[in-house]
């Protein structure tokens, strides 16, 4: 049973409201910020520095990559990218950018382009609200290489006010299931309605389709799992934990057990240099450490190691 937090209204809706004037920098925020809401609540970047990005990436939707090939935020093939291409000059002539088949496309890749890349995982112990350190820290991983990135990304927040929708993006995704009493009618028993209230007073995010929040300063284990009618071992088996561990704020602790492979599109991981644990890397992609142990073969006394490959689905 999920209890559904739905948006005020049309967010596009209140982005047009808040716009005064005509400019392209507020006809875009006016059409994309629910998009950029609906992509925070579902990956935990800032709709702030989403909408930001794009504006500055697509030149407010009208750069030539924008319209022909739906993409705003100036994502370039890479490896791995079997979709649509589009030639064009950048840093070296005729780069090659990634084509969408549509603007929402480019908005879910963006996200996933830094949820799962090793250089922006840093990012991601960020408080949601710290639009200043996810700026600059988009420019030290080098998404871009324009000396002043950080700070074009950070004048564009303050002065149209993009925060809004990161406070707008706090009414979370479907609140995790715990232990609940039903009434035989079906009614939602007073149980429920109070861990409707919680969920509403704190932002529930989702990483491979699993409930999932931050840390934030004086929890526990014990804390949270109270908070959302969770037993604590239940909570730690949901987060591949046998004991309580010290929980530092921005730590990822999932409300519902993670699944047995990552998500489509995401085949495999690379081990990087940080000495990160396997269940490091199932936290990661909301992927049980079991589960991985077996798609690998691995022990139980298995320790990864620098550049080796981690299967992530079947």
């Amino acid at each position: 049973m999920f209890c559904l937090a739905l948006l005020p209204l049309s967010v596009g809706a209140r982005a047009q409201q808040a716009t005064e004037g005509n400019t392209p920098q507020m006809q875009y925020i006016a059409r994309y910020a629910a998009l950029a809401v609906a992509e925070m609540q579902r990956s935990g970047i800032p709709a702030s520095i989403t909408l930001a990005q794009g504006m500055l990436e697509s030149d407010a939707g009208r750069s030539e990559l924008a319209v022909k090939a739906n993409n705003h935020f100036g994502i370039k093939c890479h490896k791995g990218w079997s979709g649509e291409r589009h030639s064009r000059d950048d840093d070296r002539k005729n780069e090659c950018f990634r084509v969408y088949p549509s603007v929402e496309a480019s908005f879910q890749d963006h996200s996933d382009f830094l949820r799962y890349r090793d250089r922006y995982k840093s990012l991601f112990e960020l408080d949601p609200g710290d639009y200043k350190g996810w700026a600059r820290g988009l420019k030290a991983a080098g998404y871009a290489t324009d000396k002043a990135y950080a700070e074009k990304l950070i004048r564009q927040i303050e002065q149209y006010d993009l925060t809004r929708f990161d406070r707008q993006a706090e009414s979370p995704l479907p609140e995790a299931p715990g232990r609940i009493e039903q009434r035989s009618n079906g009614v939602l028993g007073e149980r429920e309605q109070e861990r409707c209230r919680f969920a509403l007073s704190r932002p529930v995010y989702e990483r491979n389709g699993v409930p999932c929040i931050y840390a934030v300063e004086g929890d526990s284990y014990a804390s949270i799992a109270e908070s959302n009618n969770l037993f604590l071992k239940e909570l730690l088996f949901f987060n591949d934990l046998r004991e309580p561990a010290a929980l530092e704020p921005g730590t990822l602790v999932y409300l519902h057990a993670k699944k047995r492979q990552a998500a489509k599109g995401l085949e495999k991981h690379i081990v990087g240099e940080d000495g990160e644990t396997l269940r490091d890397i199932a936290q990661r992609y909301g992927v049980r450490e079991k589960a991985l142990r077996r798609l690998n073969a691995l022990s139980k006394d298995y320790t990864p190691a620098e550049g080796e490959m981690i299967r992530l689905r079947k």
